[in-house]
């Protein structure tokens, strides 16, 4: 009879799931600062990347903690949200909404590594690795902070992919047919 899994089990693979998408993570943010065009976003992309390169470290150091080897598992997740990047990429690289596009992107990283980030957290704080949960937190707060960062970014930047007021306007929105 195979061995249940446990709450443990599942730790360690989501922490191995993470660990690949954080070092993925770092690649797409340098990728995305070279591509944006808005000082602003270039900043926060290069700065985020730094900061992922921390996180991969602070992964590693949760590795230790539990005492199992820092290894990576393919992250299905990351690969379809960079893969759709790259297609945004291209598909949007010269437009207006270039840099919308990009940081609507990293959005979705972010968005990713938060709910990865508080699960392991609150695992972590369950399986009793304190000093785990404690490094994991700090790294929920980072995404956190970088996605309220790019959400206060876009604001701005949104408004330069819009349509001239002379454009026809999209479909639901604008102005009466006369």
């Amino acid at each position: 009879m195979a061995k249940q899994k446990t709450l443990h089990d599942a730790f360690y693979e989501t922490l191995k799931d993470v660990y690949y998408a954080e070092k993925q993570s770092v690649k797409a943010l340098k990728k995305s600062a070279k591509a944006a065009e808005h000082a602003e976003l270039r900043q926060a992309f290069e700065t985020h990347a730094e900061e992922s390169a921390q996180q991969v470290e602070r992964l590693t150091q949760v590795f230790e903690i539990i005492g199992k080897p820092a290894r990576a598992k393919t992250c299905e997740a990351m690969q379809g949200i960079t893969s759709e990047m790259e297609e945004d990429l291209e598909d949007f690289a010269d437009s207006p909404a270039a840099d919308a596009v990009l940081a609507a992107c990293a959005q979705a990283v972010e968005h990713y590594e938060i709910a990865r980030y508080g699960t392991l957290k609150t695992w972590a704080s369950q399986l009793g690795f304190a000093d785990a949960a404690k490094l994991l937190d700090e790294t929920l707060q980072e995404e956190k902070k970088t996605d309220a960062l790019l959400s206060k970014i876009a604001e701005t930047i949104n408004v330069a992919g819009m349509p001239d007021d002379d454009a026809e306007p999209s479909k639901g929105k604008g102005k009466k047919a006369a």
